[in-house]
């Protein structure tokens, strides 16, 4: 998408489009670059003057990024059951490493031997069926780049008080990757459906016996039987063998270590649908089978608790998602929301997917608030908090996805704030 923005613009605010770019990096290296010494050219450094490391079968992160962690938030009084995000500011482009992507456990992480994991399919079918992870490897496979979203991620935006901490643990309960598997409507067809079956109940193979109920019309649409995530197998924390994933959908749906699914004719009003991820709104009526996560997007960079070096042309990055499409637009402001500029898109844009945005921002050292707004192709754009709020009530947990709001002081320090 080409952002609209008047290359007059340059000098005095933000830049966006390719010749500004070219600008904006000429004049960026004018600002932090060094001139080159003759110092710098006496002495190679010492990885230059003798044989660096053996050959390894299986690479591992520079020991300078120990740093890019997931954020561990375990529940002392039940171990296995926990949390832990994704350091989304540490992160560029649009795909999750595997090892960084969020977890959520109810009751740990089983180690599954493949050898002896089967699927079984049931119930409302024409023949029932039992699959073993060698048999799911033989059927044809398709690949996508899609988002997962815990349904009670950025839940801190809630709070009367905002959160001060970096944006991936408040935001970091989402990740992408490129998952790789079967149609499930492929095994579906395997099995035949009967009439009445309108729903599927998915179960996992943990000690909690995770399940959930899923419309049958979305299990046919796009769900995906994955088997790879990223080209390599899943960790076993991202449900491996096989975990069942429904690309736009709240993450408790994309069930993990995948064994058991049930064609119901209606649902099983399990504990996550009933107890869990409802919510009671202002007119007393509860939100049940709140599936789909609205478009929402994060500036990353700069983000809270980082800190501008000083006054200057900066970049402003950040993520963008929809569980109902592609994101077609992100809009960020730089004085709080009185004025808005489109930000560049990276390519791919992609549908149910995250969508890296960008905008060049001269800071002349005033207090700023930026944020960003995120638009989809149905036309859904991200609310500012207070409507969600008002709209919502004060008893949410789940599908915040309001605008966000960091504010950047004389200093250069990033703080978040509701504005």
């Amino acid at each position: 998408m080409k952002p609209s923005i008047e290359p007059d613009a340059l000098p005095s605010e933000t830049v966006g489009t390719e010749p500004d770019r070219r600008r904006f990096l000429k004049a960026g290296l004018a600002v932090t670059g060094a001139a080159l010494t003759g110092t710098d050219r006496a002495e190679p450094p010492p990885w230059m003057t003798r044989p660096g490391a053996p050959l390894s079968n299986y690479g591992l992160p520079s020991p300078h990024e120990r740093a890019v962690i997931r954020w561990v938030a375990a529940n002392a009084d039940a171990p296995g059951n926990g949390i832990s995000w994704t350091p989304l500011e540490r992160l560029e482009g649009i795909v999750t490493p595997s090892g960084l992507h969020f977890e959520r456990h109810h009751n740990g992480v089983p180690q599954i031997d493949p050898a002896v994991h089967r699927l079984a399919v049931h119930g409302l079918v024409g023949k029932a069926l039992s699959f073993g992870i060698d048999d799911l490897l033989r059927y044809p496979m398709t690949s996508r780049l899609c988002f997962i979203e815990c349904g009670g991620n950025s839940n801190a935006g809630w709070h009367q008080e905002p959160m001060q901490a970096p944006a991936g643990n408040i935001h970091g309960l989402a990740s992408c990757s490129e998952w790789t598997g079967v149609p499930l409507a492929t095994a579906l067809a395997e099995c035949g459906l009967q009439p009445d079956a309108k729903w599927l109940i998915a179960e996992g193979a943990d000690a909690a016996a995770m399940n959930v109920s899923i419309p049958l019309d979305k299990a046919l649409d796009d769900a995906l039987l994955a088997l790879y995530q990223n080209g390599e197998r899943l960790r076993p924390e991202n449900g491996y063998p096989l975990r069942l994933v429904l690309p736009g959908w709240e993450g408790v749906t994309n069930v993990k270590w995948l064994h058991r699914l049930q064609l119901a004719d209606q649902p099983a009003m399990a504990r996550n649908e009933t107890a869990k991820y409802t919510e009671l709104l202002p007119s007393g009526q509860a939100r049940q089978f709140s599936f789909v996560m609205e478009a929402k997007s994060v500036i990353t960079r700069p983000s809270a608790v980082q800190a501008l070096p000083g006054p200057g042309l900066h970049p402003i990055s950040g993520l963008a998602w929809s569980g109902r499409g592609a994101i077609r637009r992100v809009e960020v402001s730089t004085d709080g929301g009185k004025t808005w500029q489109d930000a560049a898109l990276d390519s791919p844009v992609l549908p149910k997917c995250f969508t890296r945005f960008r905008l060049p921002w001269r800071w002349d050292g005033s207090p700023a608030v930026l944020k960003s707004r995120a638009t989809d192709e149905t036309g859904y754009v991200q609310p500012e908090r207070q409507i969600l709020v008002a709209e919502r009530g004060r008893h949410g947990y789940f599908h915040y996805n309001a605008i966000v709001s960091w504010a950047v002081a004389a200093d250069g320090s990033v703080s978040h704030v509701y504005a």
